[in-house]
């Protein structure tokens, strides 16, 4: 059954971000051992909880096989209720099956607007200092046109809609920004911290089409201050988008990366096969 802010006796808005989504990473491994103990596995339970419907359904739901020994499969929940995110992980785990799978690990974040997304105002001046007439009418082309791109990309990074068609393969990984000696983000200034994201931001710019991101804060909800998630049209992009950025001082020089999940889109019973659970 699942459980939303109300059975904890809350109500949504004591629980529900102003604007955006809880969000919930989960990775797994089946217990092969508990597996050969289990009677009966009952892989529709598995497969309910995984692709829920109406009211039991999340704002947004992504399943994925993972490669390497690190899990065997991962979930990807969002929703503006942070008991509904959890519920998705607590029911999975009391299915039948659900005895023979072990939480490898998680990450609890909330989406967001970076600080470092350009307000309108800080893009006209930037096109001024790049050498715009002020009182031009390309400038206010450029303008109008970015006001208008900017509303989709808020809400795109507020309450994305996960790739599904054409982008099969994701990558998710914590991060940190360093607080060392002559390596101290948090001691820069603001156009410091700002100048090093646009330049960041370019170099991602170079995968449009090839790949999607989603970063989420952690700051004060789990061990790492953001999540990134990526979609790939090719794993072979997400190698390259992560080689490539290493290169920009926000990362090279500020930037703690933590584990690496590498996974494939998959329905519940895709995972069973894949995992060989069943035949």
């Amino acid at each position: 059954m699942h459980s939303t802010a109300a059975d904890l006796g809350l109500t949504t808005e004591q629980l529900t971000p102003k604007d955006g989504f809880h969000c919930g990473h989960f990775f797994y491994r089946f217990d092969r051992a508990k597996l050969a103990q289990l009677d009966v596995l009952d892989p529709a339970g598995f497969e309910q909880v995984l692709a829920p419907e109406g009211d039991a359904a999340p704002a947004r739901i992504q399943l994925g096989v993972v490669s390497g020994h690190k899990a065997d499969f991962s979930l990807m929940v969002m929703d503006p209720d942070p008991i509904k995110v959890e519920s998705i992980n607590q029911q999975l785990l009391a299915t039948k099956l659900g005895q023979a799978i072990v939480p490898a690990w998680s990450y609890v974040s909330l989406s967001e607007i970076s600080e470092y997304v350009q307000s309108v105002d800080q893009y006209r001046e930037r096109l001024i200092r790049s050498g715009e007439d002020p009182q031009g009418t390309a400038i206010e082309t450029k303008v109008d046109a970015y006001a208008k791109r900017l509303v989709k990309m808020n809400h795109d990074r507020l309450k994305p809609n996960f790739p599904i068609e054409g982008y099969p393969a994701s990558c998710f990984y914590p991060m940190n920004k360093w607080r060392y000696p002559g390596a101290n983000w948090f001691s820069l200034s603001s156009s410091e911290r700002n100048k090093l994201m646009s330049e960041h931001a370019r170099s991602g710019m170079k995968f449009a089409g090839k790949v999607k991101q989603l970063i989420t804060v952690g700051v004060g909800l789990d061990d790492w201050e953001w999540g990134v998630t990526l979609w790939a049209t090719n794993p072979l992009h997400l190698k390259q988008i992560v080689y490539d950025m290493r290169f920009d001082e926000a990362s090279a020089k500020y930037a703690e990366f933590g584990p690496f999940y590498t996974s494939y889109q998959a329905t519940p019973n895709q995972i069973l096969k894949t995992c060989q659970i069943l035949g």
